[in-house]
């Protein structure tokens, strides 16, 4: 799937950038509370012409917002400001701060329909563990950053972004 991230993007682009998507194709738009432009990616949803059945839509909850009850009303803000009513998949952008309690409100937030989908980003493997041994869900996806200047090889595991993972959830969940 082609997606379309917003990162460091400002809003009137945002929104233009996000308005343009489904004419290449795209159908995945990736997003995040600390990125300050939720309602301009809201707005070039709307205005995609696409139904919002089609579009996966994935956001990020930033640790400023973690806590006992911040993260459930950070996501319901974050809809208000996205325009819609569920998120496709919400992700804890980092694994710093109170992260437990955070996942807890993702639990809630997920039980309640806001989200279809709950995971985490960049999340080191022990981290990620941690979370699926303790949480009655387990995180549904890792999305984790590669580059050539960060390849996070202990996520990757030696046997490609799925092999670390998948050997952690199945000895922990």
């Amino acid at each position: 799937m082609l997606g379309y991230g917003a990162f460091q993007i400002g809003n009137d682009e945002t929104k233009h950038c996000v308005q343009d998507a489904p004419d290449s194709g795209c159908r995945l738009i990736d997003t995040a509370q600390a990125y300050g432009n939720e309602e301009s990616v809201g707005e070039g949803i709307k205005e995609f012409g696409v139904n919002r059945d089609d579009i996966f839509l994935i956001d990020r909850v930033w640790i400023t917002n973690y806590g006992e009850g911040n993260v459930y009303d950070s996501i319901k803000e974050s809809l208000k400001k996205l325009g819609t009513d569920y998120i496709d998949l919400v992700l804890l952008h980092q694994a710093y701060s109170d992260y437990h309690a955070a996942w807890r409100d993702m639990e809630c937030a997920y039980k309640a329909g806001l989200v279809r989908s709950i995971g985490v980003f960049n999340f080191p493997p022990v981290r990620l563990a941690g979370i699926c041994a303790f949480f009655d869900i387990a995180p549904m996806v890792n999305q984790v950053e590669t580059h050539v200047f960060w390849r996070q090889k202990p996520a990757h595991g030696k046997h490609g972004a799925s092999g670390c993972t998948a050997h952690i959830l199945e000895s922990v969940c």
